[in-house]
């Protein structure tokens, strides 16, 4: 069968990337066509547009680049109806798959499937109503998406976390001792502070000058960043040019390995730290902070905003976010997770609940299944 498949950014290519392997492994005929990474590429199949070309972030920059976006949308409309795939898999990234789906819906017959789903129960639930339309299959990574999606009569399919499948993975193969990762990287023999600041140029410079400073009041510690494959050098150099950081590239996995403790951006990487047992601060600032931090108030419907507290349901890891993404209170909550921190086992403790709400690996392949027999009692209607 003919495959479409649309991530926008890297963690959507790699959970892509695994979702294609487990697709080819029963399909052996399966047949690739994307917007995606190098991973994706990887596996095999032709790969349309990089997700660099795609992943802006915020208002301004999605203005700026409105035209560069609108063409790419369109484009992309094109080359799958040229393409005509059997099956069309979203992958997150609302602001341009949600566009992309009511246009294949009101305009084929190729059936839309969405895997990992947007977050619409945090903000934009207005959106709904478009998934209800132009979605026929949705498939979630997160437990508490099933009763938020159950109220709207819109069912689901729960296929656990490909993080899960991941990081179970990796592993299962990685056996480099701390002192070869050091070596390898040229790092000194100090425990590590993960800093894992985003994918995107405007997360990085706005969160990352904070975490280094409050990581530096640590100095028996070596600050250790994880470089996002898609930023060049050039945006980290003025963030650590003078405060001895070191970035590591391709290797986030690796760091949280032999990580102590970790400052993280909102996002997948928050998940991946707790699988890993980090303990961590989870960091998210952005422009005009107060403004920020009373919007979210009205806008969010969510307590939380990291994925570890949302599956959990309660707060494991502490939140600093736009008024309170501030260096001292960044300091006082590393402090307490590091060793002899007084929060640090009660978050070791909730990662095991986090755990065992997400349920074991095979994503990825249980994803791979169910899209396919949807796609057989969709054709033996």
């Amino acid at each position: 069968m003919k495959y479409y498949l649309i991530a926008g950014e890297a963690s959507g290519d790699l959970h892509a990337s695994n979702l294609m392997k487990a697709l080819k492994a029963i399909d052996e005929k399966a047949e690739f066509r994307f917007f995606g990474g190098d991973l994706m590429s990887s596996v095999g199949g032709q790969c349309v547009k990089h997700y660099r070309e795609l992943a802006y972030m915020g208002f301004i920059p999605v203005l700026f680049h409105l035209r560069t976006i609108l063409a790419n949308m369109r484009y992309c409309k094109q080359d799958i109806v040229s393409f005509h795939p059997d099956i069309l898999i979203l992958i997150d990234y609302p602001g341009f798959n949600l566009g992309i789906a009511k246009y294949i819906k009101k305009n084929t017959s190729i059936p839309v499937y969405y895997y990992i789903s947007p977050k619409i129960w945090a903000w934009k639930e207005y959106r709904i109503k478009d998934i209800k339309r132009d979605v026929e299959e949705l498939f979630s990574i997160l437990p508490f998406e099933v009763p938020f999606f159950k109220k709207y009569n819109y069912p689901i399919h729960y296929v656990g976390n490909p993080c899960v499948d991941a990081v179970s993975d990796f592993q299962s193969k990685y056996q480099d001792t701390f002192g070869t990762f050091i070596q390898k990287n040229g790092l000194s023999e100090k425990p590590v502070i993960a800093l894992l600041a985003g994918s995107r140029k405007q997360e990085i410079k706005d969160n990352l000058p904070k975490m280094i400073k409050a990581a530096q009041s640590f100095p028996e510690y070596q600050l250790v960043i994880a470089g996002a494959p898609s930023i060049p050098a050039s945006i980290y150099a003025p963030f650590v040019e003078t405060c001895g950081a070191k970035i590591v590239y391709g290797q986030t996995y690796e760091i949280l390995s032999h990580a102590t403790a970790a400052l993280v951006t909102s996002g997948t990487a928050t998940l991946e730290t707790a699988l890993f047992g980090v303990p961590q601060v989870v960091c998210y600032d952005m422009p005009l902070p107060t403004l920020m931090s009373f919007l979210r108030k009205y806008l969010l419907k969510v307590e939380f905003i990291s994925l570890v507290n949302l599956v959990c349901g309660k707060e494991a890891v502490k939140e600093l976010v736009a008024n309170d993404m501030r260096v001292p209170l960044l300091e006082k909550e590393l402090a307490s997770i590091l060793p002899g921190g007084d929060k640090r086992q009660q978050v070791i403790d909730d990662y095991q609940l986090m755990s065992e709400k997400l349920g074991g690996p095979g994503a990825s392949e249980k994803t791979a299944t169910s899209m396919i027999r949807c796609l057989q009692n969709r054709k033996g209607k």
